[in-house]
C-alpha cells in the first residue's frame, strides 16, 4: 500500500474526554535512540526532530510521552519540546509518571504518591507547558492505585492536569481508580499474539464504558522495549502480501480492529517507518482475514 500521501485522518477519531484525536498516534520512546532508554546508540537529533514535525504533518494529534524516556544524549520530552514548540491548538501530549529513573538512567523503585507532583512538574518544564493534556499512573505491581491516582486527581483539581489515565492495570484497578476521579484512558502491553493476562477483559471494559484503550509494543510484540519483532507467523506475512503492506501495518491495523475505541501509539525515529505507521490506518482487513489473525492472537494464550 502507498503510504507517503496517507494521513492519520484515515483511522478515524476517539474522543479523550473532551479532546478528539485520530486514532493513530505517535509513541516518543523510541526518538532517543536505536533501543529503549539508555541502551544502544543515541539518535540524531535533527532526525529524531524531523519525524516529529513530519508525524504532525501527516496528521498525528497525539504524542505519547514521559521524562523517563531519555538516552545517553537524548530527552523524548526536550526533543518534542524544540520540535513542536509552540505546540499546535490541537495536540494532545500524553505523559506517565510513576516509574522513575535517575541522573544515570537507573530505574527507582516506583515514585511514592507524595513524590508525584514533582514528577508532574518534571514533564512540565521538559515539555515547556502550564499543564498537561492527560497523565497515566504506571501501576509499578501495587496492589492498590488509590493513593497515587488520588494524589494525581488533586493535580488534576489544582489545573496541573486536565485528564487521568491508568496503565499496565487489572479491572479492579480501573474499578477502583474511578471512585476516585474519571478515567479517560487505559493503557496495557497489547499486540497480535501479545498480551498481559488481565488486559482482555480491561479491553472488554473500556470498549463498554467509552474509555480508550491505547495499547503499548502493538508493533513490537514479544520484542517490547528492544524493538519490533522481526519473527512474523505464516498468517501475517500472508495478510501482509494481500495488501501489499509490511507486517507492522497488519499488526497496527488489526489492534485498531478490536475496537473503535481502540487507539495506536506506534512508535520510531525512522521517518520511513513513520509514514508506515500512519497509513496503516487505512488499510481495512476483511472479515476472513481478521477470523485469521484472531485465531493466531488466541492460540498464544
Amino acid at each position: 500500500m502507498t503510504s507517503e500521501t496517507i494521513t492519520a485522518d484515515a483511522a478515524g477519531t476517539w474522543k479523550l474526554g473532551d479532546l478528539t484525536v485520530s486514532r493513530i498516534g505517535f509513541g516518543a520512546m523510541r526518538l532517543t535512540g536505536s533501543a529503549a532508554f539508555h541502551l544502544g546508540t543515541p539518535s540524531d537529533r535533527q532526525r529524531s526532530i524531523t519525524v516529529l514535525r513530519r508525524a504532525v504533518e501527516l496528521g498525528v494529534d497525539h504524542i505519547d510521552t514521559a521524562a523517563f524516556y531519555f538516552s545517553q544524549l537524548r530527552s523524548a520530552n526536550e526533543l518534542i519540546n524544540s520540535a513542536l514548540s509552540p505546540y499546535p491548538d490541537d495536540l494532545l501530549i500524553a505523559t506517565k509518571v510513576g516509574p522513575y529513573r535517575d541522573y544515570h538512567g537507573e530505574w527507582g523503585t516506583s515514585a511514592r504518591p507524595d513524590q508525584l507532583r514533582g514528577h508532574v512538574e518534571e514533564n512540565l518544564r521538559q515539555l515547556g507547558r502550564d499543564h498537561l493534556d492527560l497523565v497515566y499512573l504506571r501501576r509499578m505491581r501495587q496492589e492498590s492505585v488509590a493513593e497515587h491516582f488520588g494524589a494525581l486527581a488533586e493535580l488534576r483539581e489544582a489545573g496541573l492536569v486536565r485528564h487521568l489515565g491508568l496503565s499496565d492495570i487489572e479491572p479492579r484497578h480501573l474499578a477502583e481508580a474511578q471512585e476516585i476521579a474519571p478515567v479517560v484512558s487505559v493503557q496495557n502491553r497489547y499486540g497480535l499474539g501479545d498480551r498481559a493476562p488481565a488486559t482482555g477483559e480491561v479491553l472488554r471494559l473500556c470498549g463498554e464504558q467509552g474509555i480508550a484503550f491505547v495499547p503499548f509494543f502493538a508493533v513490537a510484540g514479544q520484542g517490547g522495549a528492544r524493538g519490533a519483532t522481526t519473527a512474523h507467523d505464516a498468517e501475517v506475512l500472508a495478510v501482509a502480501r494481500a495488501h501489499d503492506a509490511s507486517p507492522a501495518q497488519v499488526r497496527l491495523a488489526w489492534t485498531l480492529h478490536q475496537g473503535p475505541h481502540v487507539l495506536a501509539i506506534p512508535g520510531t525515529g525512522n521517518p520511513d517507518h513513520l509514514a508506515e505507521n500512519i497509513a496503516a490506518g487505512a488499510l481495512c482487513l476483511t472479515d476472513d482475514e481478521l477470523e485469521r489473525l484472531n485465531a493466531l492472537h488466541r492460540a498464544a494464550d
